[in-house]
């Protein structure tokens, strides 16, 4: 185990602002905990300004001088204690004046009794949930579309934030708005869509002060479950049920109902259903690895990592890959990628 984990793994932590949305991360070179022998690593130069050059801040605290410098070198900034608040509610906000940052676990708390609106459009993006787990026809997932504008809204915003990044430098002709469903399945194909209609489920929450930051953790989650997948050597399509698993893993914290009880109307394959209900199997042990490591715990990623043969540098280019697409989704520029 110790040469599979020869180069330690590197967590980093999502911040929100004082609005409560995704804006810095933090990389936090404090003082080690009992399992770790030294102070956490840095990532490599080369990883520290991809990060640094992907639109968010990047902050890190409690450095060693010459683990300041390389971070400042790469564009990183040192992180001044006064300005960050950990929350653990959402009811907590907003912060006390003066907070610039919020760190914590209060986006992962159930929303409230939802109103009798929101009742109606859970029901509507369940229902829309369960045709995209069931690649539906084109037909009826734009039937469920028409019935709640602000879904329509925020899938067509995703996607024209797509076909817009696609199309620059390109001829005349290129760029042109994306105005309907089909017009999105033109671009995007449907594996694609797919993956867009689900991240639109976590940002179109209306009211839910959560929803930023939870698209910013499931888009994380699936992405370095995809990723991880391609790494172990599993195929495309096991890559991207990886991707599916790490979306539906929130969806009961999204919903505020239980997990077990999000997934029963839907119709899904038993290799998701035991990953995200037992933590069974291949697409399970990923879903443990991604979970312990927002928990920082390091002994159990360290276990996770062993136990499928992968080292901390690969963990730690799987996960820098993974937060950078997060930002471009944050950010509604989330990128195509095979």
């Amino acid at each position: 185990m110790t040469a599979l984990i020869a180069t330690p793994p590197v967590l980093l932590h999502p911040l929100a602002d004082h609005h409560g949305k995704p804006a810095a991360l933090l990389l936090d070179l404090g003082a080690p905990a009992a399992s770790l022998p030294s102070l956490p690593p840095l990532l490599p130069a080369s990883l520290m300004h991809d990060l640094a050059a992907a639109g968010m801040r990047c902050l890190y605290r409690n450095g060693q001088p010459d683990a300041g410098a390389a971070l400042d070198r790469a564009g990183w900034q040192a992180l001044d204690p006064a300005c960050m608040q950990r929350l653990d509610d959402p009811q907590q906000l907003p912060p006390a004046p003066g907070v610039q940052w919020l760190i914590g676990e209060w986006f992962m708390v159930p929303p409230p009794k939802p109103a009798d609106a929101q009742v109606a459009s859970r029901a509507l993006a369940m229902q829309l949930v369960q045709l995209v787990a069931t690649d539906a026809d084109t037909h009826e997932i734009e039937a469920v579309l028409r019935q709640d504008p602000t879904l329509s809204y925020h899938l067509l915003k995703l996607v024209n934030s797509l076909a817009i990044g696609a199309n620059a430098g390109a001829s005349a002709g290129g760029g042109r708005r994306v105005t309907s469903f089909a017009q999105a399945i033109l671009i995007l194909g449907r594996a694609q869509l797919r993956r867009w209609l689900n991240l639109m489920l976590f940002s179109s929450r209306e009211g839910d002060r959560r929803s930023p930051m939870l698209l910013a953790r499931v888009s994380v989650r699936a992405r370095a479950m995809e990723l991880l997948a391609q790494e172990t050597g599993l195929n495309k399509n096991q890559q991207e049920m990886a991707f599916m698993v790490g979306m539906f893993s929130l969806l009961g914290v999204l919903f505020g109902m239980s997990l077990p009880d999000v997934l029963k109307p839907l119709t899904i394959s038993d290799a998701i259903a035991r990953a995200l209900l037992d933590h069974d199997g291949e697409l399970g042990q990923l879903l443990t690895m991604v979970e312990v490591a927002e928990r920082d715990d390091h002994a159990a990623l360290a276990r996770a990592l062993a136990a499928i043969k992968l080292d901390g540098g690969q963990f730690n280019r799987v996960m820098v890959e993974a937060y950078v697409w997060m930002q471009s989704v944050a950010l509604g520029q989330g990128a195509h990628h095979a």
